[in-house]
């Protein structure tokens, strides 16, 4: 009795969000059921194939419980988690490619100021310059 007096209590979306995570952990469930028999009966038929399908089976079957559990944290309002592994692997590489490009800029620059060292400026006569600057 004070069991069901908490269910009632409970706001609108909450109770559709509690009906669609009921009727989706029962789609996986009996999907989950279907594709197992179909493995199991595919394993008495040839073992190789049966591996094969007993990995894809449980791939399909983890992936489609991780979907439901996105589907039920969609339907509840809460938002998904930030991708802390992307965020800091981008964050790394972006900063293992600003201190490449910081060291390639100054080995460029230091070869340019032992270029600059080694410039020689030569005094060339033009005969019949049109400036006049030889005259």
């Amino acid at each position: 009795m004070f069991g069901t007096n908490l269910l009632e209590r409970r706001s609108r979306p909450e109770r559709i969000a509690n009906e669609a995570w009921e009727h989706l952990t029962s789609a996986v469930h009996s999907a989950g059921d279907s594709v197992l028999d179909t493995a199991r009966s595919a394993r008495r038929n040839s073992a190789g194939l049966a591996d094969d399908a007993g990995d894809l089976v449980g791939t399909a079957a983890d992936e489609a419980r991780r979907r439901a559990v996105l589907a039920f944290d969609a339907l509840a309002g809460r938002r998904p988690a930030l991708p802390w592994t992307l965020l800091i692997g981008a964050t790394l590489v972006g900063a293992a490619i600003g201190w490449a490009a910081a060291s390639a800029t100054r080995a460029a620059l230091s070869r340019d100021d032992r270029a600059a060292d080694d410039i020689e400026f030569v005094d060339v006569d033009r005969p019949n310059s049109p400036v006049g600057l030889d005259g």
